[in-house]
C-alpha cells in the first residue's frame, strides 16, 4: 500500500511478515528474531553486510523489530532511492535461503546468545518480561515464551531447519509492502511488480498455533527473584482483552489513568503521596498483543527503606481504587489529551506511518481500520474504565513478580 506525502524528499519502505514467536512451534523457539539478524547478512545478489552499507551510504536508516504476532523491516531513504530499497527488500525475501551458509547461522547465533546476556540476563530486572510471560501465559500457549527464545533450541537445530522456516513463512503471500513519503502510488506499484512479482507465493503456510483464552486467569501467580538488583521492584500484571478490541481500548484509557506520567494515580499516591516508590521508576502500561488477552503491566520501585510488603499494599489500593473510586472528569481528559498526543506524534513521520499502516493491515486485514484508533480512545467513558477494572484487575487474577537485592529476604 502507499501513503503519498509530498511534504519532503523522504521515503520508508516497512515490511510487515506475518510471522513471530507465537508461530514457533516447539523446539523452534527464537527462530523468528534470528531470522531478523540473519535478513542482514546477504541474500544471492547483496554480499553480507551490503544491505546496510547500501541503504546508509546513500543517506538512509534502517533496522528491523520482533514480537510475538510479527517481524517487521524497514528502511528510510531519500526518496530518489526508493528502487534501491524495493530491489533490497524483494532480494531478501526471495533469496536468502541459496545464500545462507553455515558460518554466517553460527556466526549470528553467537550475537543472539550475546543480546541475551546484554538485554536479559546482565541488567538489573532485565529478565522481567520473560518471567512474566510464563506466568501469565499457561505452558504451550503461542505467548507462553518470549521473542528471545531458548538457546538450547537455536543451538540444536539445523541450517536445513532454519532454510525451512525461511521458505515457510518469508514469502509475498505472508507480507504486507507498505510505502509511505514522496512517491506516487503507480510508481510504487510498478517498483513493487518489477522486484517482487516474480517471487512465488508459498501455499501452504501454516497458521499460528490456537492463542484462545477465556479472559482473566482465574488464580493467581507469584514469584520472588533475589538478584542483582539496586532496589526491591513489583510487577504486577494482569490478562486484559486482545489489542483491537473495545475492551483493550478501556485498558489503554485506564493504564494512561493508572501510571502515566505524574498526573497518574500511581504517581500522585504512591510517588508523591505516600512517597514509598520511587518517582522515575513507577508507570503502567499495556502491552498491544492481538490474539490473545493482553497484559496491562504495573509496576514500581521501592524508596530506600521502604519495605517491599508496604509497596505491594500501596500498589493493590491505588489498582483496586479504580474499581471503589469513579474516574474523574479531569483524570479522563488527561488521558485522552496523552493519547491524542501520542497517537498523531507517532503518525508525524514517514516512518510512523508505514508501520501503523503495515499492522492494521497485516493484524486487521484492512489499514482502513486505523482511522477508528484515536476515535475508539476518546469515546471511552469513565463508566467503560470503571467496568474494564472490575473485570480484568481482580486479585485472584493478578501475576506478582517481586525483585530483592541479593541478602534481603
Amino acid at each position: 500500500m502507499v501513503s503519498e506525502d509530498r511534504s519532503s524528499p523522504v521515503v520508508c519502505v516497512n515490511l510487515w511478515y506475518d510471522v513471530g514467536s507465537r508461530h514457533e512451534p516447539a523446539g523452534q523457539t527464537g527462530f523468528a528474531h534470528l531470522f531478523e539478524h540473519l535478513m542482514f547478512e546477504g541474500s544471492v545478489h547483496v554480499t553480507k553486510t551490503e544491505h546496510m552499507r547500501l541503504v546508509q551510504g546513500n543517506g538512509g536508516s534502517l533496522n528491523a523489530t520482533t514480537n510475538p504476532d510479527r517481524t517487521n523491516y524497514f528502511e528510510t531513504m531519500p526518496s530518489e532511492h526508493l528502487e534501491l530499497a524495493l530491489w533490497l527488500e524483494a532480494d531478501r525475501m526471495g533469496g536468502l535461503v541459496p545464500a545462507l551458509t553455515q558460518e554466517t547461522l553460527d556466526n549470528q547465533r553467537e550475537v543472539v546468545k550475546n543480546e541475551r546476556r546484554q538485554r536479559y540476563e546482565n541488567v538489573p530486572y532485565g529478565d522481567a518480561w520473560l518471567r512474566l510471560l510464563e506466568l501469565l501465559y499457561p505452558p504451550g500457549h503461542p505467548y507462553h515464551h518470549a521473542t528471545i527464545g531458548s538457546m538450547e533450541d537455536l543451538n540444536a537445530a539445523s541450517l536445513d531447519t532454519f532454510k525451512a522456516f525461511h521458505q515457510q513463512y518469508y514469502a509475498p503471500n505472508n507480507c504486507v509492502l507498505t510505502v509511505a513519503g514522496d512517491a506516487g502510488k503507480d510508481e510504487v506499484f510498478a517498483l513493487a511488480a518489477k522486484y517482487f512479482g516474480a517471487l512465488a507465493p508459498v501455499a501452504g503456510i501454516p497458521p499460528a498455533p490456537s492463542s484462545h483464552l477465556a479472559g482473566p486467569a482465574k488464580t493467581p501467580a507469584r514469584e520472588t527473584v533475589t538478584a542483582a538488583v539496586p532496589a526491591p521492584r513489583i510487577y504486577l500484571s494482569h490478562r486484559t482483552h486482545p489489542f483491537g478490541t473495545a475492551g483493550y481500548d478501556a485498558i489503554t484509557v485506564l493504564a494512561t489513568i493508572l501510571g502515566n506520567g505524574r498526573g497518574s494515580r500511581l504517581y500522585q499516591r504512591l510517588a508523591d503521596g505516600k512517597r514509598i516508590a520511587q518517582p522515575d521508576y513507577i508507570g503502567s502500561y499495556g502491552v498491544d498483543l492481538a490474539h490473545a488477552p493482553a497484559p496491562l503491566i504495573i509496576t514500581a520501585t521501592a524508596k530506600d527503606g521502604v519495605d517491599v510488603a508496604e509497596l505491594e499494599e500501596g500498589l493493590a489500593e491505588v489498582v483496586a481504587s479504580l474499581v471503589t473510586e469513579p474516574v474523574t472528569e479531569e483524570e479522563l481528559s488527561r488521558a485522552k489529551a496523552l493519547l491524542t498526543t501520542a497517537w498523531w506524534r507517532s503518525l508525524s513521520t514517514v516512518g510512523g506511518r508505514a508501520d501503523t499502516l503495515g499492522r492494521y493491515a497485516t493484524q486487521f486485514g484492512d489499514p482502513a481500520t486505523v482511522a477508528y484508533r484515536l476515535p475508539q480512545w476518546l469515546a471511552v467513558t469513565a463508566d467503560d474504565v470503571t467496568t474494564a477494572a472490575a473485570y480484568a484487575l481482580k486479585p485472584e487474577s493478578r501475576v506478582t513478580l517481586t525483585y530483592l537485592p541479593e541478602g534481603e529476604e
